[in-house]
C-alpha cells in the first residue's frame, strides 16, 4: 500500500495544535468524482470551481474517507492526500487488480476565511449564458445570482428563492442566402443620413426611411420568392410578413407558391416571416446585395404541438441538499412558456423561475411532493408526468433498516409445524429510491441512483421431512447503488388476419431506423434510459402490410416484455383515372353499408415536387373497420391526443384508414388535395358523438393523434342509395397517410388486473411483465353480450401491484360500455378465472354486489369448448356513495394513483398461468419478475444481475405415470461455495401423447460459470433425482464424452440418480443440454425451456418431443408385486443365499452399455486408456 503516511502524520499534528487555538474549521464533505475510469480524483481546484462559497482558497489540511464513512488510512488502498492538491486514488495502483472505493474529502480552513458580510438580499441576476443550440434548434441557457449571507445558517431568511434558473432557448435563425441576378444593373447604396424623415431616429445603411419611420425602403429593388411545403407542394395562400412589425401581411402566395415584394432593402438585416396554417413559421433574412432583384426559396416544415421528449425524473434528497428537474420539450415553433407546479399548485415564477429547468436549493421537508411541468407554444400545451421528490430529514435513515415480510414457498415435503404452512418468511427490502451521496447539481438525471437493498443476511437452516435446507434471510436494509437493469421490448410482428410474419421489416423510432424484424417477424429493442413513451413504427419493405405505429408499454424497473404486434394487410391496388372524379368506399362488411366514402376531384393528384400528375394512379386504401372485432388489436398507436390544456385524453374511433397513391410507371408516391370525406351518420350510434366527430392524423414520432379538421352536416344521395345525412369534411393527403374518424370521450375509468404464477392467488405469486390488453366494446342495444363494434384498444404491463388499464365507463348505465380483457406473458395467453357453473367472488377477486353489477363472464361461459383466456365485463363507473364500489376493481380516471398503489386486499381481476407441477427454491431469495431484487451473494442462483443464464437438461422417462424429478444444485469447485446449496428445482414430467408409457421432462439446473465477484468459475455440482423406483438406463454419448474430457469428474454409484459437474460451455441439443443467456431471467428460462421441449437449438415449442435432444434416460416401471430386494431377502431368510437378487443384479448390469459403463469402474478404465496422466489436483469430486 502506497499511503502518504508523512502527510497524514503532519495533518494529525496540525489538527491537534490548531484545535487548542480554535483557529480553524472543517468544510462539508465533497464528492465530485467517482472511481470509474482511471480512479477517484477529488482535486482541490475542481472542488473550488463547484463550491466557491464553501471552500477557502488555501486550506490548511485535508481528510478523506469513503462514502460509507471508512477513513482512507483504513481501507488498505493506495491513496494520495495533499491539502494543496486534494486527494486521488488510481485504480492501476491497487493490489490484486481491485478498483478504488468512492471517496469524499473535506478541508480545514482558517476561521473566518469565508468572508462575512452584512445581512442583505439577493444580488442582481447575471446575464443569461450563451445558448447551446444551433440554428433553429432548441437549447438551454442559465443565469445565476449570489446571496452575500450564504455562509450564515439562516441565509434563506434573507435570500428566498433559487440561486440559479434556466430556460429553453432558440438558436439563431438559419440564414437562407438569396440568389441574386448579377446581370441586372447594380443599385447604388444611399447614405443613411441623407434621406431621413424629420424627428425619426431610424438610420438606413441602404435606401430611405419610410414615412412611418418603421423600416428602410429601396424602391428600385424587387424580391421574388417561392414557398413550398414539406412534401414539395406549392404553399398556396401562405402569407409573408416583415419580422418585428405588425401581423399585417406584406403579400400572399399565389396557387404556385410564388410571391413578389417591391421596395425591400437587401441590407443583410431585413427579415421576413412566412406563415401558413398547420406549418411552422419560416424566418429568412435578405442577404446583403447591390442587385436590383433578389430571389429566395423557402420550404415550410409542418408545425408540431409541444411534446415532452424527456420527462422530469423522480429524485430523493436529504434535507439541505439541492435538486434539479428538467422538462425537455420539442415542438415547432419552440415552446415560449413554462410553468412548474408543486402538488398541483402553481409555483411563483419569481422564486422558481419560468424556464424548462427547475432548481431548488437547501431543500426542506415541506418541499417534498410531486412536481410537474407545463409547456406551451402558439399551437398548444403539454403537461409532464409528475416527478416525485422525497426529502429525508437529516437525522433519519434514508431506508427503513427493518425488512418487510416476504414469504417463499417451501417444497411439498417441507411442512413447517411452527407456522403450520409450507411458507417461510425470508424478508425483503422494498426496492425504493433513497438518498445516496450528493452529486454536483445541474443534472437532469442523477448519474448514480441509490435504492434500498439488503446489506446484511442471516444464515438459517430449515428442517424438512428427511433433510434440511439452508436459507439466507434478510436481516438489515440500507441505501446502496441500484441494480443497473435494462428495459427490453421483444415481440413478433405478424398479420392480424392469418399470422403471417413481417419478414425483415424495418423498425423506426423518432424517425430513425433502429432495428429490423427477423425471418419469423421477431424483434428485440433495448429501451433508452431517457425514454418514457416508446413509439415504434413498423415498415414492411415488401409492401404487404400497412405502415404501423405502436405505443408499446414496457417495464420501467427493467426486464423484458413481449408484445405481439398485429399488422393490417394492405388492400390490393386499384387503378384510378385522375382526369375524372373518383369515389372510394371505406369499410365493406358483408350486408352492411360503408362507414364513409372518399371523393377525389379531377386533377387533384400531384407529385412531391408540386407538379400536377396526369396519368393513371395505383391506389391502395386500407380501412380498419371497428365493426370487425377481430381487427381491434391492429389499431394504430394508443388512440390518445393532447387537448388545449396539455392533458393526454382518449379517443373513441369510428374507423382508421391508410392511403397509398403511386405513379403507375415510376412507383413514385403521389399527393392529393381537396379530397372530400363523407361519413354516414347512420354508422354513429351515439347521437352526441355526431357533434364531436373530427378527422385526425397520426404523428408517427410522438404516437399522438392530431386534429386535421371538423365536419359539417349535408343531406345527399350517394350512389344508388336513398338520400341521407352525411358528415362532410375536407382533407389533404401530403406528409401523413394515416387518418382516423374519432370522438374525444370523457367517460373514463381504470380497470385493475393482477396476474399470478398459479391458481393459489397469493401476493407472493404475482407475475410482472404480463401484457394486459383491453378492448372497449359497443354493445348492441338490449344485448350486452353481443357487441356490434369496438371503440378502443389499450394495453398495460403488470408491475409489483398489477396493472391499471384505461377503459370507457358510465355511471348511469352499467352496460353502456363493456370490455374484453386478455393477458399474455412471452406471447403465451394466461387463463382467466372461471365464471361457470357459478361465479366465486373470492376467486375472481371482486366482492359482491359489485361483481354482479359488472356481469363478469369468462370467454367459455356460454360454450365450454371456447378458450379460457379472456373475460368480459360491463365497465360500470363506481358510485362514490357505495362502500362496496370504492375499493376496486374499477377506478375513476382521476384516481389513477389510488389504482396503482391499491393494496392486495382491494378488488382486482385475475389471470393465472397454468404451469403444472413446478417448484423453484433458492437459498438466496430472488424474484425473477423484478431484476432489481437481486442480492449480491456468493450463493445467488443468478451470479450477475445484467446477464441471466438459464440451463436445462432433458430426461426421458419410461413408466405408466408422470414422474417428479428434482435437481439439487451445490457449489462444486469454488472455495467459497463448495458443498453449499444454491437451490432446488422440482418439475413433473410431461406425457408423450404419441407413445404410451413414455414421458419427458425439461429440468433446470444452475449453470456453471463466474460467481458475482467475477474472479473464478464454479462448476456446479448437480444431482438429478427422479422420485419413485427409477433407474438410469442411458447417458447421451456426447454428454458423457464431454464430462470425461473436462475434469474434474463426478462419480455416479447410484443407478437411481445422476450426478455431474455442470458444463461450462453452452452445449446444445446434441448433448441434451439447453442454455440461453438474456438480460431478463424470465425470457432466458422461457427460451431455454422452449428449445428443450422442441429438442432443438434454434426453435421453440410448447409440445414435448420425448425422442429428440435427450440427455438421460430413466426406466421408472412399477416394481412387480412381491418383488423383494437384497436386504428384504436377507432379513426374511438369513441362512439362504440371495441367488435371485444376484441374478437380477447381473441382469441389471448387463442390460445396456449405458449402465455397464458407469461409476467408478468406468472412471478407472477410462483413466487407464488415456495417454496423458492426470494430476493429483484433478481428483474426482464426490
Amino acid at each position: 500500500m502506497e499511503l502518504n503516511w508523512a502527510a497524514t502524520t503532519l495533518l494529525l499534528t496540525a489538527m491537534v495544535c490548531d484545535a487548542a487555538r480554535g483557529h480553524w474549521q472543517w468544510t462539508p464533505w465533497f464528492n465530485i468524482d467517482h472511481p470509474g475510469g482511471s480512479g477517484d480524483h477529488e482535486q482541490l481546484d475542481a472542488i473550488q470551481r463547484y463550491y466557491p462559497d464553501q471552500l477557502c482558497q488555501t486550506p490548511l489540511g485535508v481528510e478523506a474517507r469513503t462514502v460509507h464513512g471508512v477513513p482512507a488510512a483504513l481501507t488498505g488502498e493506495a491513496v494520495h492526500l495533499n491539502h494543496q492538491h486534494g486527494f486521488w486514488c488510481v485504480n492501476e495502483e491497487q493490489p490484486s487488480g481491485k478498483h478504488c472505493s468512492n471517496y469524499a474529502v473535506r478541508f480545514r480552513c482558517p476561521t473566518g476565511s469565508a468572508s462575512r458580510v452584512a445581512l442583505s438580499s439577493w444580488s442582481s441576476w447575471s446575464e443569461w449564458a450563451s445558448c447551446s443550440a444551433g440554428c433553429e434548434q432548441t437549447g438551454v441557457q442559465t443565469r445565476s445570482r449570489a446571496c452575500p449571507t450564504a455562509q450564515l445558517p439562516d441565509w434563506r431568511q434573507h435570500c428566498p428563492g433559487p440561486l440559479q434558473e434556466g430556460r429553453m432557448c432558440q438558436g439563431q435563425p438559419c440564414t437562407v442566402t438569396p440568389s441574386t441576378d448579377l446581370r441586372l444593373h447594380s443599385l447604388p447604396a444611399n447614405s443613411g443620413g441623407q434621406q431621413q424623415t424629420a424627428g425619426c431616429e431610424l438610420r438606413c445603411a441602404m435606401g430611405r426611411v419610410n414615412a412611418a419611420c418603421t423600416q428602410c425602403m429601396c424602391e428600385d429593388h424587387s424580391l421574388y420568392g417561392s414557398v413550398r411545403l414539406q412534401d414539395g407542394a406549392p404553399a398556396s395562400e401562405a402569407t409573408v410578413h416583415l419580422r418585428g412589425s405588425s401581423n399585417k401581411a406584406l403579400t400572399v402566395c399565389d396557387n404556385n407558391g410564388k410571391f413578389r415584394i417591391p421596395g425591400l432593402c437587401p441590407d443583410g438585416k431585413t427579415a421576413l416571416e412566412i406563415r401558413k396554417p398547420y406549418y411552422g413559421i419560416a424566418v429568412v433574412t435578405l442577404h446583403q446585395s447591390t442587385s436590383r432583384v433578389s430571389t429566395i426559396d423557402i420550404k415550410l416544415k409542418r408545425s408540431e404541438k409541444p411534446f415532452i421528449k424527456k420527462q422530469p425524473q423522480s429524485k430523493v434528497r436529504r434535507e439541505g441538499q439541492d435538486v434539479t428537474f428538467c422538462c425537455q420539450v420539442v415542438c415547432n415553433p419552440p415552446a415560449n412558456k413554462y410553468l412548474w407546479y408543486h402538488n398541483g399548485s402553481l409555483l411563483d415564477a419569481r422564486t422558481a423561475g419560468s424556464g424548462s429547468v427547475l432548481v431548488l436549493h437547501q431543500l426542506q421537508p415541506q418541499q417534498a411532493g410531486q412536481y410537474m411541468c407545463h409547456a406551451s407554444n402558439t399551437l398548444g400545451s403539454i403537461k409532464s408526468k409528475p416527478a416525485t421528490l422525497t426529502v429525508t430529514v437529516r437525522a433519519a435513515p434514508s431506508c427503513n433498516p427493518t425488512p418487510q415480510s416476504y414469504l417463499i414457498r417451501l417444497p411439498s415435503d417441507c411442512y413447517q409445524n411452527l407456522s403450520q404452512s409450507f411458507y417461510y418468511d425470508v424478508g425483503k427490502c422494498p426496492v425504493t429510491a433513497c438518498a445516496g451521496t450528493q452529486e454536483p447539481e445541474g443534472q437532469c438525471r442523477d448519474a448514480t441512483t441509490y435504492c434500498c437493498g439488503a446489506v446484511k443476511l442471516e444464515d438459517r437452516v430449515i428442517s424438512c421431512s428427511m433433510y434440511t435446507l439452508p436459507i439466507r434471510v434478510v436481516n438489515k436494509c440500507g441505501c446502496q447503488r441500484c441494480i443497473d437493469s435494462k428495459a427490453i421490448v421483444r415481440g413478433r410482428a405478424v398479420a392480424a388476419d392469418d399470422g403471417e410474419p413481417m419478414r425483415f421489416g424495418q423498425i423506426f423510432m423518432g424517425g430513425k431506423k433502429i432495428s429490423m424484424t427477423g425471418y419469423k417477424g421477431t424483434f428485440s429493442i433495448m429501451v433508452p434510459a431517457d425514454i418514457d413513451r416508446l413509439v415504434l413504427t413498423f415498415v414492411d419493405r415488401h409492401q404487404k402490410f400497412v405502415n404501423t405505429t405502436k405505443v408499446l408499454p414496457f417495464n420501467r424497473k427493467g426486464g423484458s416484455v413481449f408484445h405481439e404486434v398485429k399488422l393490417l394487410r394492405k388492400k390490393p391496388e386499384i387503378m384510378l383515372d385522375c382526369s375524372i372524379s373518383n369515389t372510394i368506399s371505406l369499410g365493406s362488411k358483408e350486408n352492411q353499408d360503408p362507414v364513409a366514402e372518399l371523393e377525389i376531384p379531377p386533377n387533384s393528384f400531384y407529385r412531391e415536387n408540386g407538379e400536377i400528375y396526369r396519368g393513371l394512379v395505383k391506389a391502395s386504401v386500407t380501412f380498419l373497420d371497428p365493426r370487425d372485432i377481430s381487427l381491434a388489436s391492429a389499431a394504430q398507436s394508443d388512440l390518445n391526443f393532447i387537448n388545449e390544456e396539455g392533458d393526454v385524453l382518449p379517443l373513441r374511433t369510428y374507423g382508421m384508414f391508410s392511403l397509398d397513391f403511386r405513379d403507375e410507371v415510376a412507383n413514385e408516391r403521389l399527393n392529393a388535395g381537396q379530397v372530400k370525406l363523407f361519413l354516414d351518420t347512420a354508422q354513429v350510434n351515439i347521437p352526441e358523438h355526431l357533434e364531436q366527430m373530427k378527422l385526425w392524423s397520426l404523428n408517427p414520432e410522438t404516437g399522438f393523434w392530431e386534429e386535421e379538421g371538423s365536419f359539417t352536416f349535408v343531406r345527399s344521395r350517394r350512389g344508388k342509395r336513398e338520400e341521407r345525412t352525411f358528415l362532410v369534411g375536407n382533407m389533404e393527403i401530403r406528409e401523413r397517410r394515416l387518418f382516423n374518424l374519432d370522438v374525444p370521450e370523457s367517460r373514463r375509468c381504470y380497470v385493475k388486473v393482477r396476474s399470478f404464477r398459479g391458481d393459489r392467488f397469493t401476493s407472493g405469486d404475482q407475475l410482472e411483465g404480463v401484457v394486459v390488453s383491453l378492448i372497449n366494446l359497443e354493445p348492441t342495444p338490449g344485448f350486452a353480450s353481443n357487441p356490434r363494434a369496438w371503440g378502443r384498444f389499450d394495453s398495460a404491463v403488470t408491475g409489483a401491484h398489477g396493472a391499471c388499464v384505461p377503459a370507457f365507463c358510465d355511471d348511469q348505465q352499467p352496460h353502456a360500455y363493456s370490455a374484453y380483457v386478455t393477458a399474455t406473458l412471452g406471447g403465451e395467453e394466461l387463463e382467466a378465472v372461471a365464471s361457470s357453473p357459478t361465479v366465486n367472488s373470492n376467486t375472481v377477486g371482486v366482492q359482491e354486489p359489485f361483481l354482479h353489477k359488472l356481469q363478469y363472464r369468462r370467454s367459455d361461459h356460454e360454450d365450454p369448448r371456447d378458450k379460457k383466456t379472456a373475460f368480459r365485463i360491463n365497465v360500470a363507473k363506481p358510485n362514490a356513495n357505495l362502500p362496496a364500489e370504492i375499493n376496486g376493481p374499477i377506478y375513476p380516471y382521476e384516481k389513477l394513483r389510488e389504482c396503482e398503489t391499491a393494496p392486495f386486499s382491494a378488488g382486482h381481476f385475475r389471470f393465472y398461468r397454468v404451469e403444472g407441477d413446478r417448484y423453484d427454491y433458492n437459498t438466496v431469495a430472488f424474484n425473477e419478475n423484478d431484476p432489481t431484487s437481486w442480492t449480491e451473494d456468493y450463493l445467488a442462483w443468478w451470479p450477475r444481475p445484467m446477464e441471466f443464464r438459464a440451463c436445462y437438461v432433458k430426461l426421458k422417462l419410461s413408466g405408466r405415470h408422470e414422474i417428479t424429478v428434482r435437481s439439487r444444485n451445490m457449489g462444486g469447485t469454488h472455495p467459497r461455495t463448495v458443498g453449499q446449496m444454491y437451490g432446488l428445482r422440482d418439475v413433473r414430467s410431461t406425457r408423450d401423447m404419441t407413445q404410451p408409457g413414455v414421458s419427458a421432462v425439461c429440468l433446470e439446473f444452475k449453470c456453471s460459470g463466474m460467481l458475482y465477484d467475477q474472479e473464478r468459475v464454479d462448476r456446479t455440482l448437480v444431482k438429478i433425482i427422479p422420485q419413485g423406483h427409477c433407474r438410469m438406463e442411458n447417458i447421451n454419448s456426447m454428454l458423457r464424452e464431454y464430462l470425461v474430457n473436462h475434469l474434474p469428474l463426478a462419480v455416479n454409484n447410484d443407478t437411481s440418480e445422476f450426478t455431474m459437474l455442470a458444463p461450462l460451455d453452452p452445449l446444445g441439443h446434441n448433448y441434451g443440454i439447453y442454455t440461453v443467456t438474456d438480460q431478463d431471467p424470465v425470457i432466458a428460462k422461457e427460451m431455454a425451456l422452449g428449445r428443450c421441449f422442441d429438442g432443438s437449438s434454434d426453435s421453440v415449442s410448447r409440445v414435448m418431443k420425448s425422442n429428440v435432444g435427450v440427455a438421460l434416460t430413466f426406466n421408472c416401471e412399477d416394481k412387480p408385486v412381491g418383488h423383494q430386494n437384497v436386504f428384504q431377502t436377507l432379513q426374511n431368510f438369513p441362512g439362504q443365499q440371495p441367488v435371485y437378487n444376484q441374478r437380477m443384479g447381473r441382469g441389471k448390469r448387463g442390460r445396456g452399455k449405458g449402465v455397464k459403463l458407469r461409476g467408478l469402474r468406468l472412471n478407472k478404465k477410462l483413466r487407464r486408456q488415456r495417454e496423458v496422466p492426470r494430476r493429483k489436483a484433478f481428483q474426482p469430486v464426490v
